[in-house]
């Protein structure tokens, strides 16, 4: 099982496995596809930084939740 860390770019989202998290995927789904790529730690904190950063700038309402999980996950 997944769950989702960050929004990624172009519709390709980050996830990390629910039992081991420490083990983060690229998951991009097109049409009847879903494509899967294994990336490091590091990459995957990196985009969710990233990604706090922009919901920072914009005062997204779903900030809470995605430094809820940055922290979750990566802390």
């Amino acid at each position: 099982m997944l769950y989702q860390v960050s929004p990624g770019n172009d519709g390709r989202d980050i996830y990390a496995t629910l039992y081991a998290q420490k083990m983060f995927f690229m998951v991009e789904v097109r049409q009847r596809e879903v494509f899967f790529e294994v990336i490091p730690y590091l990459d995957a904190r990196n985009q969710a930084e990233l990604n706090l950063q922009k919901a920072k700038r914009k005062g997204s309402e779903e900030l809470s939740k995605w430094e809820n999980l940055f922290t979750q996950t990566f802390l």
